[in-house]
């Protein structure tokens, strides 16, 4: 397999990922800004209703290959803040939860590490950045 098919093959699997997280908050932006509300984070529902658009259109980019180096650098920021923010010391007392969040949180890292590769090597000549020049 070419080397551009194996970079767009990584591109669509980080891509659904945030497409998908994007989408199903909006289709709960009143749960996902409880949860928000739960972690204190301030205004949780306008930073629902951000995050939502965000990881949708930064996904969307990631996808079709458009501003891939910025929006790769974003989504791996942006995954160590949520991990940090979602997971990191979560769980309590309960050994299977404190497991879980740091299980997700660890997964947080690895998909900023792999969002910091993609923004150093590019999209690859399978993508609109290519096509743009």
């Amino acid at each position: 397999m070419s080397s551009a098919v194996i970079v767009l093959v990584g591109r669509i699997l980080l891509a659904v990922l945030f497409i998908l997280a994007g989408f199903g908050k909006f289709t709960d932006i009143a749960g996902t800004a409880g949860y928000f509300g739960s972690l204190n984070i301030p205004a949780p529902t306008a930073v629902a209703w951000l995050n939502a658009i965000f990881e949708t259109v930064a996904g969307l980019c990631i996808l079709v290959g458009f501003q891939t180096r910025m929006a790769a650098y974003l989504l791996a920021a942006f995954s160590i803040v949520a991990g940090y923010l979602g997971h990191y010391g979560q769980g309590g007392e309960d050994v299977v939860l404190v497991t879980m969040h740091s299980q997700a949180f660890m997964k947080d890292l690895a998909i900023a590490g792999g969002f910091l590769v993609l923004a150093i090597h590019g999209a690859g000549s399978l993508s609109l950045d290519a096509r743009r020049g």
